[in-house]
């Protein structure tokens, strides 16, 4: 079935929809985006979801006004038309068209747009995989802080793990842990300690990470936000990475060392209290 998206501010069909070559996000990656989990037909987290776009836009100078309610209206839209139970919205905004330069303006109005994806998996389900990860050096640019269509590295670190016969790669920094392509990382200690790196600008503020830290101190569980080796994950009582469609993923090997056989009881319950508390709209 051919899909409706979002463009400019109308529904169309996928095949109607189309993109000037002269787009930045086409020729500079000029542009920044957002993925919502769509779960039952709810939104999850919306709210902060849009939070950070902003953040990214102003970061970028991007000036490109965030209408909530409206693009609330355009994903449930996106979601009724396209029958989206279980699924993503993934959501665009670059500077615009405009003859190349390595200048930028805001003068050209931005383009948007959005469109849905079903999932291969149901996040809730997610405690059953088992991911394997290859090490990779960091090679992306320095301004990890913000959600930019600047992915070809993690594309390139991504499809290298797969062809050896992994799931996924983490990012090594000066030897220490970030995050994995496009999740954030973490690990449980022995002393059941939840660890991930800090946000200094190695990594993204993920949304998930967010509510996963916020449950784990309402609740009693130890979180430290430190930077961390390899060594130490392999060494430690687990590790999962979490993201909008990963929620929490039990990561049990790197670099073919066994961290653990699957979640652990401090992931299952981490788990369990990000799917009742996660806001849905």
């Amino acid at each position: 079935m051919e899909r409706t998206v979002y463009l400019n501010g109308e529904f169309l069909p996928e095949n109607r929809a189309k993109l000037s070559i002269f787009d930045r996000s086409v020729l500079f990656a000029d542009a920044v985006y957002e993925v919502t989990c769509v779960i039952g037909g709810q939104l999850l987290d919306f709210m902060a979801h849009m939070e950070r776009l902003k953040s990214s836009l102003s970061k970028l100078d991007m000036r490109y006004t965030v209408d909530t309610d409206r693009l609330l209206d355009a994903h449930r839209r996106l979601v009724a038309g396209n029958g989206i139970v279980n699924g993503v919205i993934y959501l665009q905004v670059s500077r615009g068209a405009v003859d190349r330069d390595f200048r930028y303006s805001n003068d050209p109005e931005p383009t948007v747009f959005a469109f849905t994806q079903p999932l291969p998996r149901n996040p809730l389900e997610t405690l059953e995989r088992r991911l394997k990860l290859i090490a990779v050096p960091e090679g992306r640019w320095n301004r990890l802080d913000i959600k930019t269509t600047q992915l070809l590295y993690s594309s390139l670190a991504k499809t290298q793990a797969l062809e050896a016969g992994a799931d996924d790669a983490v990012y090594l920094k000066d030897g220490r842990v970030t995050e994995a392509t496009a999740s954030n990382f973490f690990i449980v200690t022995h002393d059941d300690k939840l660890v991930t790196c800090p946000l200094d600008g190695s990594i993204l503020a993920g949304i998930t990470r967010s509510l996963f830290l916020k449950v784990a101190r309402e609740n009693g569980i130890a979180v430290e936000e430190r930077t961390f080796t390899l060594e130490e994950a392999c060494e430690a009582q687990g590790a999962f990475i979490t993201s909008a469609t990963n929620f929490g993923t039990p990561v049990t090997q790197i670099d073919g060392r066994t961290i653990s056989d699957g979640p652990g009881a401090l992931l299952t319950r981490l788990h369990r209290l990000y799917v009742e508390n996660v806001p849905r709209l």
